[in-house]
């Protein structure tokens, strides 16, 4: 009797030592199958069981365009694993010093060159509002940051040309300086005059530079610095390869299976209203920025307007989550809202101006 009721105790312990194990291969699984690589695998098996003759060509499709894409990538990895590297960071806190206007101009600026991710400017922005630094520059730094990165400016370039990836360099900083300027036109408004909130978030999911002070370019003279380098390189590759590759099995799906008559007659053609449409939708749709690129691709190959695609991709950076939780995270609700309709103000005013030119 005794021996049994052992044996059951030792049993009960190795289920209850069993369980956190089989918990964490549970959320293992429901992690994995939240990345974009389930879309990457299911959506060709879903076709190959569905459709078998368009396996081909979907397939067929999002191969081509990623391996000609694989060189933006490396590019764009090794680029921003410098960056990072180098600590060049440090160069955007001197967009927030001298002159209101000259900060304003400068912060617009850096704020599409920095390598920042959306929630790394949380922390970045709280300390230069806790220390006073200009409302209006912070505003121009916040509406510039996501729409454009050195990265996001070569996938960009890859799936739309680099006429549009200029262009939307162009709009980020114009953007930038036209919300930096509205606000300081109406900083001695409320909520404007005291636009801090008392409790500010953290928890990013990104990893600052660890460095700071002057930028060192040669980062290969020292080992933490070497050491950093191999982490971005490795980190931003795969986020880069897997995020790329679910945006153009994405692509190649909506050309497949989307009629062309169906964009065109919502943001097809040369009008205002595609454009207005366009940035309207692409507020709560919002894309990662290298997944936009690609699908905003095949949008246009279906008829979507140059103007609509501009006004669709800067509203939807602009209220993409990461961004949005950084503004509402550290500013009270009125200047969240300025900095909202500033940005599909700007959203359209760039599809407009970008329809005209292109």
């Amino acid at each position: 009797m005794t021996d049994t009721v052992q044996s059951n105790d030792e049993a009960g312990t190795t289920d209850s030592s069993l369980r956190p194990e089989r918990l964490a291969l549970l959320r293992n699984w429901r992690q994995w199958l939240l990345t974009p690589w389930t879309i990457v695998f299911v959506a060709p098996l879903a076709v190959l069981m569905f459709d078998r003759p368009n396996t081909g060509p979907v397939v067929g499709f999002a191969t081509e365009s990623f391996v000609g894409t694989i060189p933006y990538i490396a590019f764009a990895v090794v680029l921003i694993a410098w960056l990072k590297a180098a600590g060049a960071e440090a160069l955007v806190d001197r967009a927030f010093q001298g002159r209101e206007t000259q900060a304003i101009m400068l912060a617009a600026l850096f704020g599409g060159l920095a390598p920042f991710c959306s929630c790394e400017v949380i922390p970045f922005i709280a300390g230069l509002l806790a220390v006073g630094a200009p409302l209006p520059a912070i505003m121009a730094f916040w509406l510039s940051s996501p729409l454009i990165d050195p990265p996001t400016l070569l996938i960009t370039a890859a799936a739309l040309g680099w006429p549009f990836a200029i262009g939307k360099a162009v709009a980020a900083v114009s953007l930038g300086l036209f919300g930096g300027f509205a606000v300081k036109a109406m900083v001695g408004v409320r909520p404007f005059a005291d636009p801090v909130r008392k409790v500010t978030a953290d928890g990013c999911g990104c990893r600052p530079s660890p460095f700071k002070g002057k930028p060192v370019w040669q980062f290969w003279t020292e080992d933490k610095r070497r050491g950093v380098f191999r982490t971005e390189i490795a980190d931003n590759a795969l986020f880069l390869v897997k995020w790329l590759a679910m945006a153009y099995v994405l692509e190649a799906l909506l050309v497949t299976y989307v009629p062309a008559s169906l964009i065109v007659g919502v943001v097809g053609g040369n009008g205002i209203g595609s454009v207005v449409i366009a940035a309207v939708v692409g507020m709560p749709a919002y894309l990662n920025s290298y997944v936009a690129p690609p699908l905003l691709a095949g949008l246009m190959d279906q008829g979507m307007s140059a103007g609509a695609a501009m006004a669709f991709m800067v509203a939807g950076a602009v209220s993409s989550i990461p961004a949005m939780a950084a503004v509402w995270s550290l500013v009270k609700p009125g200047v969240f809202a300025a900095y909202l309709g500033l940005g599909v103000v700007g959203a359209i005013a760039a599809g407009l101006v970008f329809q005209l030119f292109v």
